[in-house]
Order: C-alpha cells, then sequence, then structure tokens
C-alpha cells in the first residue's frame, strides 16, 4: 500500500527518493530522466508521463503503483467498492481445493451465459455490479469444473478468472490482477486451449507495460504469439493474434522504439481488414477501430503528442463500440491534448471519459495525471473542472 496516498505522484516520488537517500540529481542521473522534469514533477507542476513513471519506479527500486497511489482506498471505501475485493481474492484462491460441498451450480449452459453477461457488463462500465456478482459464478464454476471436468467446464472457468483480471486491473489491484492470471492459465491449460493461453500471455504483457517492465512485456508477446501456432486456423485466432500485436506495438511505444511499433500496428491493421470489427471475440475489442485508437495511444507514448491529437480527429468511432474501450481512448486523447496545451479540450476528453464509465474513470491513473496537468492551468478552466477534481478526490 501507498505510503502516502492522499499526495499527489510527485510527492511519492519525493518521498521514495528521500527514502534511499538519494538527491533530485542522483535520481535524474539513474533513472535518465531530466532533472527539470524531475523537479517540476515533485513539485506537481508536470504531470508524469507514463514512461518516466516506470523510469523512476525502476531506478527507486520500487513498484509503479506505489508512485501513482494505487489502490485509491478511500475513493474505493467512498464508492462501497473496497469491500467487494477480499470476496473476490477468496474466490481465486479455492481454485484447486476440489467440488465445494455447499455450493451446488447452476446447468453448464447457465454458467456460461452468467459468464457472458458478466464480460458484457464490464464492457458497459458496470464494474460494481460485476465485483459484486463474480466471487459466487466463480465458486459454482469451480465446483463444476472438478465435478465434471470437460474442456468446456474449464473454459468457462477461465472465463470468470479472466473477469476477476479485469475487474482488479480496472480498480487498481495489481497483486490480484496476476492471482487471476495465473488462475486464467491453470484453467486453460486443463482446457486444452492455445488461444486461451495465447490471450492469457497478452493480458500478461498488459500487466508488465503497467508496471513499465517493458522487457518481459515483450517476451511475453513472443510467447503468445507461439503458443497461438497450436491453435486452429481462423477468426478467434486472427483475432488474439492482431491484439497481441496491437499490446506490443504499445509496449514499443512506451519503450519509444517507434520502428517496431509501427510495424506491429501494421500487422494489426491488416488482421483487421481480415477480421472486420469483431469486439465480441473473447470481449477484446478488436477490430479496425481499435488498430486506430491504439495508433493514438502509440503516438502518446512516443511523445508525438500533435500527430496523436490529429490521429484521433480521424478516426470514425462506430456507435455501438464497448463504452469502457471509448472512455479509455478518450483518456488517452485528453493526456495528449493536455501535453499540447489544449486545456478546454482535454477537460471535454475527460468529461466524455467520465460520462461513458465513471467508476473506470475515476480509478485511471492517466486521468489523475491528465488532470493534474490541467491544474496548473485551471484558471483558464471552467468551474466545472473544480467539481471533476472534487469526484476524484484529488
Amino acid at each position: 500500500m501507498p505510503p502516502y496516498p492522499e499526495e499527489h505522484t510527485g510527492a511519492r516520488i519525493a518521498h521514495a527518493r528521500k527514502v534511499r537517500r538519494l538527491t533530485q540529481r542522483e535520481l535524474a542521473d539513474l533513472s535518465h530522466v531530466s532533472y527539470s522534469t524531475l523537479t517540476k514533477v515533485e513539485q506537481g507542476v508536470m504531470p508524469v508521463s507514463p514512461s518516466v513513471i516506470g523510469a523512476l519506479a525502476r531506478a527507486l527500486s520500487v513498484p509503479v503503483a506505489e508512485l501513482n497511489g494505487q489502490p485509491y482506498l478511500e475513493e474505493l471505501r467512498q464508492d462501497q467498492l473496497d469491500g467487494l475485493i477480499n470476496p473476490i481474492r477468496e474466490a481465486l484462491n479455492i481454485y484447486d481445493l476440489g467440488p465445494d460441498p455447499d455450493v451446488t451450480p447452476r446447468a453448464l449452459g447457465e454458467l456460461e451465459t452468467h459468464a457472458d453477461q458478466l464480460c458484457a457488463m464490464v464492457r458497459a462500465t458496470n464494474i460494481k455490479q460485476v465485483a459484486a456478482d463474480l466471487p459466487g459464478l466463480i465458486h459454482e464454476a469451480t465446483t463444476n469444473a472438478h465435478n465434471n471436468p470437460s474442456d468446456r467446464s474449464w473454459r468457462l472457468l477461465a472465463s470468470t478468472y479472466r473477469t476477476a483480471y479485469d475487474v482488479t486491473s480496472k480498480l487498481g489491484f495489481p497483486d490480484l490482477c496476476t492471482v487471476a492470471l495465473d488462475r486464467l492459465d491453470w484453467a486453460a491449460q486443463r482446457a486444452s486451449d492455445a488461444v486461451l493461453s495465447g490471450m492469457r500471455q497478452y493480458l500478461r504483457a498488459l500487466a508488465y507495460l503497467r508496471a513499465s517492465d517493458y522487457k518481459t512485456g515483450k517476451r511475453l508477446v513472443s510467447l503468445g504469439m507461439g503458443t497461438l501456432q497450436q491453435a486452429e486456423p481462423g477468426r478467434v485466432l486472427d483475432v488474439v493474434t492482431g491484439q497481441l500485436h496491437l499490446g506490443a506495438a504499445v509496449l514499443a511505444g512506451r519503450d519509444k522504439d517507434k520502428d517496431t511499433a509501427e510495424g506491429h500496428l501494421a500487422e494489426a491493421a491488416r488482421i483487421a481488414k481480415r477480421t472486420g470489427p469483431a469486439e465480441k471475440v473473447h470481449w477484446l475489442s478488436f477490430g479496425p477501430t481499435n488498430v486506430g485508437a491504439h495508433r493514438v495511444s502509440v503516438l502518446a507514448e512516443l511523445d508525438l503528442y500533435p500527430e496523436a491529437v490529429e490521429e484521433a480527429q480521424r478516426i470514425h468511432i462506430p456507435d455501438d463500440w464497448p463504452p469502457s474501450r471509448l472512455a479509455h481512448h478518450h483518456a488517452e486523447v485528453a493526456r495528449a491534448q493536455m501535453w499540447t496545451g489544449q486545456t478546454e479540450p482535454a477537460f471535454k476528453s475527460l468529461l466524455a471519459a467520465r460520462k461513458l464509465a465513471p467508476q473506470q474513470t475515476k480509478y485511471h491513473p492517466t486521468v489523475r495525471e491528465t488532470y493534474s496537468g490541467l491544474e496548473a492551468a485551471k484558471r483558464r478552466m471552467p468551474d466545472s473542472f473544480h467539481h471533476f477534481g472534487t469526484w476524484l478526490g484529488v
């Protein structure tokens, strides 16, 4: 748990630096972050980009989550979400205990329908309801899989673990994300499902991206690609392969490797042209629109913020695109707009993200850092800007 969750990111960086008995100049040298940037970040007059916070976390030997303040426990308590996490943790822990004599699972078809509904609810951003329903479903799916160990039963259980990953990642619990992904792999192996195993490596790579361990993230993408070679050809395989390329593109962008990022984006675009919109295939939101949104993200990761804003203006977003993915896109666009000095458009993008996905937006580190950047220009911002800060709890 972060030592001072009420402070801004720069203050937490300064505290961690002092614990390590480093001067600002020494930390700047160790992290390869400019001294000017570090001092401004610590003072709270400049937001910290994901690549900078990753470099500082590595130099300080602390988790990224410690510096960005996740999980935001006070806000979780206010929203009555903190009490929903421990039941998920407990449900993830009983995976290998066999059938629970106190649990009578519904029919497999009913459980599959419920699991699919929860996946759809995550994309519709109803995180609180999903978090409340999920532990019971995991318990039922676990007992069902042990009583009736078929590929179909194990795939169902894997789906519940995937949803546990979605919920815990969105609420800022990286430790539980890792546990959920380990359980997903455990179930996928029993289902003999190479696509699920490959998708798990993609989700692991995203976890390492958030932790700013790009080298490991790239290795996981390669491992996932190798695993997918064992899968049957078809649209499902294409979708997961394409999504792995998108994840690899963002990893390369964060690592400032433009050529590699562009290569992965081009391959994902080629695959998306073949698959068309495929948002519901493993609920990955894959398709031409997602390729365009990832191109915006990659440009921002490369610090090419004007280009990111221009690219965002060229994207056509379908009316039925998943709200969770669209809200994330708005948050990325807001970051690029903020860095190009477009304060009012940036705030409008944050408001759009909030309207689409309030819970997801509230607990997104990028949103908080973007708000911090806009706060420096708050004299030029409308009164509603201050209400947004109160809502975030910052």
